[in-house]
């Protein structure tokens, strides 16, 4: 069984499509390691040599694995690759600028689809990622098997991996591009999985310092400390603090994020071991200005939010000046001006990890955690007066806040050629979320308030718009065998039970604000007995598997407030709120993929096709405008089809050349009906995602020069339902080098690199639908991309 360099290990439970993916080479503390007998958590070998390279590893087992004359034994962190599984390992993520979202990496395998406003994809509000064409809130994530649920903005049923780990620290990303194992704790799981793992602590006492500048007065500053082992027990901790500050492209103001990783490792005895991870993260930024097509058309690319010019924006809100604007942005009622707008969270994770040995063929896994999230999302409101000072503008400020505890528990039993995984999963989420104006002061009076805060310096909110509480309470089973009639095929079979109930909603409405007298509130509850999940992978001749997979899912209900998101409580009354209770059902889906991967020396490529069937899914359109914005949310089904392909070839030592490409047709299965009428979005391509992609990136490392060249293509999106709005498609580039000068000094590894993004200079949009996506027409919620910007890192371990 050939395991290529790089490949890493994954969590999963079926056998499904595979990527492969080019890097710059491996360092050996990377390689998997492949011994004749069984070894310890953690044991690795020297890595081969780096022409013999595909960073992306599919599937996790649970006990050795026989591949041939070759037994593989596979620690709770290890693996073979496999199915849909794709290991993103820590040599792609290091291509990119120290300090860049994991997202990005992610971004690397066909089918996916990030796009951010920024070079490091740091802006939570102007951010997101599609695997072929599920949005990230119908994935499920995980970080050292704490559940992150829904990573959208503004979320109150999970956050962003962005949020949760510094980049440094995490050692790999498992993308699975299939239905998701069942094992995966989540409620969000209809098109995949992503599981994040930070790297454990180093066996020997050091540490690593980088700093990073770039365009726009950007800087970024890491340090970390390695303890090493403490005692005969193999006791060691690491401890990191990383601080990011990007100035903005467009505009005023900055994107800043401070962030605090732990990570406690004590072995207990030979084969088990107990990990405890924390992280505190401070997210303060200036957000870009929300955009539509008519606003582009007529004001331009680059204008920006009026920030930090006060004086503008206050004679703007007053009627004492008129700003350029145009009748096409006057008709979709957008806000050509806001003074500024953007985010202000602060976030704690943390959990334990046990992975118990009971016996020779049993095993124990539990994580306990914890997260706390308290969010701060901004526009300055030119309609609203200041009441306190009298001012012409105000600062509206959503304000959200969730608590989430929860453990895992599973067993895993080997017992002939069997592995069975049991388990269950049980989370308590309170959430809240409300609408607030805080005053702005009087020109010449004062300071104006911070997009970041504090708030409430020339008084408290004179204003609210809604209250909203909720308590949400998930459960679930799983269980699943692992069969291997022969060596060289695997048949697993599993289900998951899922029970969610939400009960609360709104606790305070304003009719002035809202316009109604009652907002939604009561509870809802999503539950199936039984979601099955069923995958084949069979190896045949030397370099050959061929694989199936196939599973149905389901996603529980979100939880937003009025006018945001695609929720039951999102809706504009309680009217509509109680038709929804006795008539909705839980969003589910079948999950299909079938396909065929090669691997040698040489060229590592994949096939991978797929076909999934939405029903229930909640549908948002959005009218009015991003500072009043009108929510209508409605059932409809979605029908998918798709095809990857992937090659990476590896001629000679050191050079890795890879190509992908990806075709997605997602349509809606039927007409939508709302207040306004119907809308013939039978048929329709759906919103937000491109129909084809293409990849590409060449890779070259030479003794310590490390450089890569990046490609993107995809092509058009549709904004609108109905599909007559769209945005074009286009071309992204990225280059970027790196030198490492070995010892010099006191210092190892003392390294360079240097990084272009968007190297042709590109005009594109990047995330679309923040704020929602119209029916028909056009709407103020469009992102544009990052211009072109150089990073440089000098770094060095100790």
């Amino acid at each position: 069984m050939f395991v290529p360099d790089g490949v890493q290990a994954a969590t999963n439970s079926a056998a499904t499509s595979s990527n492969t993916l080019p890097h710059h080479g491996v360092h050996p503390t990377r390689s998997l390691h492949v011994a004749p007998g069984p070894r310890h958590a953690g044991t690795r070998a020297p890595s081969r040599s780096p022409a013999r390279t595909a960073p992306v590893a599919r599937h996790r087992e649970h006990g050795p694995v026989q591949g041939g004359s070759e037994a593989l034994e596979v620690s709770s962190h290890r693996s073979v690759s496999r199915g849909a599984d794709n290991v993103v390992s820590k040599a792609v993520m290091e291509q990119f600028t120290p300090g860049t979202s994991v997202l990005k990496a992610v971004d690397r395998l066909p089918g996916v689809s990030f796009s951010s406003t920024d070079p490091m994809g740091l802006d939570i509000w102007g951010a997101s990622i599609y695997v072929r064409g599920f949005f990230m809130d119908q994935l499920g994530a995980t970080l050292d098997g704490i559940p992150l649920n829904d990573m959208t903005y503004q979320s109150t049923n999970g956050y962003n991996v962005v949020q949760a780990a510094i980049s440094d620290d995490i050692e790999r990303t498992i993308v699975s591009e299939g239905p998701g194992g069942v094992a995966v704790p989540s409620t969000s799981t209809l098109g995949g999985t992503m599981q994040f793992e930070t790297g454990d602590p180093k066996d020997k006492l050091g540490g690593k310092v980088s700093q990073g500048f770039g365009s726009y007065s950007s800087y970024r500053t890491y340090a970390r400390l390695d303890s090493g082992k403490l005692n005969n027990t193999g006791t060691k901790f690491m401890t990191a603090y990383s601080r990011s500050d990007e100035g903005l492209w467009a505009g005023g103001g900055s994107q800043f994020q401070q962030q605090v990783d732990a990570k406690l490792v004590q072995p207990i005895g030979n084969e088990s071991v107990m990990k405890a991870f924390f992280n505190w993260s401070d997210l303060q930024e200036w957000g870009y200005w929300d955009t539509s097509l008519a606003m582009l058309d007529g004001l331009g690319w680059r204008t920006p939010h009026l920030y930090p010019n006060y004086g503008l924006a206050y004679n703007y809100a007053a009627g004492n000046i008129s700003l350029p604007t145009t009748d096409a942005i006057d008709a979709n009622g957008d806000s050509p001006y806001l003074y500024d707008g953007g985010q202000h969270e602060v976030d704690y994770t943390g959990g334990l990890n046990f992975d118990l040995a009971l016996t020779d063929n049993l095993r124990w896994r539990s994580t306990l955690y914890g997260t706390s999230q308290t969010g701060y999302y901004t526009y300055s409101d030119a309609s609203v007066p200041s009441e306190g000072t009298g001012a012409p503008l105000s600062e509206e400020v959503w304000q959200n806040r969730q608590e989430r505890y929860g453990f895992t528990t599973s067993f895993l039993y080997k017992i002939a050629n069997h592995n069975i995984d049991t388990g269950v999963w049980y989370e308590n989420n309170n959430q809240d979320a409300g609408l607030f104006w805080y005053n702005e002061p009087l020109l010449g009076q004062g300071a104006p308030l911070k997009t970041v805060g504090p708030y409430n310096v020339y008084g408290a909110a004179f204003r609210q718009g809604y209250g909203f509480s909720w308590r949400t309470n998930n459960f679930t089973y799983h269980l699943q065998d692992t069969w291997r009639p022969i060596t060289n095929l695997r048949i697993t079979a599993g289900f998951k039970s899922m029970l969610a109930t939400t009960s609360g909603g709104a606790n305070y409405n304003n009719p002035d604000y809202t316009g109604v007298d009652a907002l939604p509130n009561g509870g809802m509850t999503a539950a199936s007995a039984f979601l099955p999940h069923v995958g084949a992978s069979y190896r045949f001749l030397q370099h050959h598997e061929f694989y199936f997979d196939l599973a149905e899912n389901m996603r529980t209900y979100q939880v937003t407030a009025n006018g945001v998101g695609q929720s039951p409580w999102s809706v504009q009354d309680q009217d509509t709120f109680r038709k929804l209770q006795k008539n909705l059902s839980p969003e589910k889906d079948w999950v299909y993929a079938v396909g065929y991967r090669y691997t040698d020396k040489l060229i590592q490529a994949s096939l991978a096709g797929y076909h999934a069937d939405a029903r229930n899914r909640l549908q948002t359109a959005t009218e009015g405008t991003i500072l009043a914005p009108v929510n209508t949310v409605v059932p409809t089904t979605v029908h998918t089809n798709g095809v990857d392909a992937a090659v990476t070839l590896t001629p000679i030592k050191g050079l890795a050349i890879y190509n992908s490409v990806s075709y997605n047709h997602s349509t809606y299965g039927g007409n939508i009906t709302t207040s306004d009428g119907i809308y013939y979005t039978k048929g329709k391509k759906i919103v937000n995602f491109p129909q084809f992609m293409y990849k590409a990136n060449l890779s070259y490392r030479w003794k310590g020069l490390e450089t890569h060249f990046d490609v993107h293509y995809y092509s058009k999106r549709y904004f609108s339902y109905v599909n007559d709005t769209s945005v074009p498609g286009y071309w992204l580039a990225s280059t970027g080098a790196r030198y490492n000068f070995g010892k010099v000094g006191f210092a190892k590894n003392l390294s360079v690199d240097f990084n272009v993004y968007n190297l042709f200079n590109s005009k594109y949009i990047s995330m679309m639908g923040q704020n929602g996506n119209p029916m028909s027409g056009d709407y103020q919620s469009l992102e544009r991309g990052a211009v072109r910007e150089f990073f440089g890192t000098v770094s060095a371990e100790f």
